[in-house]
Parts: structure tokens; sequence; C-alpha cells
């Protein structure tokens, strides 16, 4: 499976962006999907995570009111959209693919195992 995520940009507060992943291969639906993040000097973050069954577990409380994850199996790809964005959501968005044999728990929390990452998408928040 290869991911490609697309969506980002330089956007003001309070706006919107939707990132988009795309995957290739025919076993998108058995997957996984999450997005994480990366700021500057910071360590990776755990955004939002779907499984294949489509529940959803959401990581920092900040988030949760504002970004929504959705799947489109059909199209193979995964959606973050981001509204009420601040300057503190400026990072590096990263998708993630996970079999359904790995998944535990907490495994969004401890971030794996991950089977395949994305290239990362920049979204920046002026104030």
């Amino acid at each position: 499976v290869q991911l490609q995520a697309s969506g980002g940009g330089l956007v003001q507060a309070e706006g919107s962006l939707r990132l988009s992943c795309a995957a290739s291969g025919r076993t998108f639906s058995t997957y996984n999907m999450g997005w994480f993040r990366q700021a500057p000097g910071k360590e990776r973050e755990f955004v939002v995570g779907v499984r294949w069954s489509g529940g959803i577990t959401y990581g920092a409380a900040s988030v949760k009111d504002r970004f929504t994850i959705s799947r489109d199996n059909a199209k193979d790809t995964v959606y973050l959209q981001m509204n009420s964005l601040k300057p503190e959501d400026t990072a590096v968005y990263y998708c993630a693919a996970q079999k359904d044999a790995d998944w535990y728990s907490s495994t969004w929390y401890r971030q794996g195992p991950i089977d395949y990452w994305g290239q990362g998408t920049q979204v920046t928040v002026s104030s």
C-alpha cells in the first residue's frame, strides 16, 4: 500500500482545510487509517483514526470538535476535514495505514504498529 497525502497549505486562523490521503492497492477497506501531525520541534502526535469498520478515535481533545475524519472505500481515500484552524495546528500532517490484525486498544496513542506512512503534507495556520 502506498499513501499519498494532499490538501495542505497556508490558511488564516479560523479557516478550513480538507486533507486527503489516497491509497493504492486493493485492500484499503480492510485497513485502519489514521492522521498524525508533527509540529516544528515537537514529537509526532496522534490526531484521529478510523478503523476499517468505521470506529473513530480522537487524539488531542483540542481537535475533537473541529476535525472530522472520514473514509471513502470506493475511492480508497481517507479525509481529514479541519475547521476553525488555530496557529497551534500548524504541523506536517501524515496519514497512516494499519492492518486490522495489528490493531489493539492503544494502537493510535502508541502510534503503532503502523504498516504504511504517507509522505506528509504541510499545514500552516497564520494568526
